[in-house]
């Protein structure tokens, strides 16, 4: 099986697939026209990518490509409509990079409270001002407000009782019970949340759901001279509704992720927000320690073993949760060969099309195999099947979503 990773990891990732018996190609900062290139070159089974965009025309470059493993938690990179259409599986990582990313999380935080960025240029710069930057509020007893409560949302929240900071949070998937195992409170909307607290930060992932869900509402219920954190994904948050939240309310903000970056490492990069006096920024580097480097590597290669060893793909981002099947064709068999292609041969002359199928092999030569169909089937299909060479029995139920 062959491997392309196409963007920087740790050479463990490599080395790893490689001793496991993997034909493997490292190509790091691979884009565009250069990753379709090696697509096509090296017919790789599986892609790795971390911010590397993977397309439609990059899927038809390797018609061999079956799973896109994203060495990260967020797949926005990745045309997940294409690969689906295409059959292609995606995967991630995710809660690799979390306590890395909380790290940073509070030394933004804390840059912007104890004024470290401003001190240090003035140190550099020949000058000495205690005056200016002994004028620090402190942490301790100050609320931290978070939106979203994934992995990176619960490390942030441990960190935060490390510094006596109470936490309100709120999520779509938090639940009171969650709430109290953190020691956090859990409230009812992001308003709230942000009206609670002196400290707000941000931890979602990008979708369309959540694209500029943090907007006029939720910044204008900041009390005013709060701290505004965003260390998750710039398209969370309206830029312009944070750059007059700036200004009109005087928040501060410590931003690891902006609108508009690079897709390359180096180069120019202008930004009103990056630029503005009152934002404390960082590259998008929150996941970029070698701890969460090495762990997403080997969460990476975990999962391209697994796919190989065992047919399944974890932390699989793109299969259908809610099947459209409505019965199962439950077949019991003798373990020989074309069985199941008989009975996929009734299925088929029954205009039933089979959404997911597994086969069970038992000691002793029977096997047993299910399968989903996506309508109500004949009458007489389950006698039809149980009537086929070396079928032993066949019975078709209804699933419980069936109508």
């Amino acid at each position: 099986m062959r491997v392309l990773i196409a963007d920087k990891l740790p050479d463990h990732a490599r080395t790893r697939l490689a001793a496991g018996g993997f034909e493997v190609r490292a190509e790091a900062s691979l884009q565009d026209d250069s990753l379709r290139e090696h697509l096509a070159d090296f017919a790789p089974d599986v892609l790795v990518v971390r911010s590397t965009k993977v397309t439609a025309e990059h899927l038809a470059a390797c018609p061999a490509l079956a799973l896109v493993v994203r060495g990260g938690a967020g797949v926005n990179n990745i045309d997940l409509a294409a690969c689906s259409a295409s059959g292609v599986f995606v995967a991630n990582c995710p809660g690799k990079n979390a306590v890395a990313v909380a790290e940073l999380t509070f030394a933004l935080l804390l840059a912007i409270d104890r004024h470290v960025v401003a001190s240090d240029l003035d140190l550099k710069a020949g000058a000495w001002n205690k005056g200016a930057y002994a004028k620090a509020k402190g942490l301790a007893g100050r609320t931290l407000g978070l939106i979203g409560f994934g992995s990176i949302g619960q490390e942030v929240a441990a960190r935060a009782t490390a510094f006596g900071m109470p936490v309100t949070a709120w999520s779509r998937s938090l639940t009171p019970q969650t709430a109290a195992k953190h020691g956090i409170t859990a409230l009812d909307s992001p308003e709230e949340v942000a009206r609670a607290s002196d400290v707000l930060s941000v931890h979602l992932a990008l979708t369309p759901e959540t694209t500029g869900l943090v907007g006029e509402s939720i910044l204008t219920a900041m009390p005013h001279g709060g701290v505004f954190l965003n260390t998750s994904r710039a398209g969370v948050v309206d830029t312009e509704a944070l750059l007059r939240a700036l200004d009109e309310r005087q928040l501060t903000a410590g931003l690891d992720v902006f609108p508009g970056e690079p897709s390359s490492k180096q180069g120019p990069f202008v930004s009103t927000l990056g630029r503005h006096p009152r934002v404390v920024g960082t590259h998008h580097i929150g996941a970029s320690t070698e701890q969460a480097q090495l762990a997403v590597a080997d969460e990476a290669c975990r999962i391209i073993e697994g796919y190989r060893d065992e047919g399944r793909v974890h932390n699989c981002v793109n299969r259908m949760v809610v099947s459209q099947a409505t019965h199962r064709v439950v077949v019991r068999h003798r373990d020989r060969v074309g069985v199941l292609a008989s009975v996929l041969r009734a299925l088929s002359a029954a205009g039933m099309n089979v959404q997911e199928m597994e086969n069970l092999i038992f000691p002793g030569g029977a096997a047993i195999a299910r399968i989903q169909i996506s309508s109500p089937p004949p009458g007489d299909l389950g006698d039809r099947i149980a009537a086929l060479e070396h079928v032993l029995h066949a019975s078709i139920v209804p699933l419980q979503e069936s109508p």
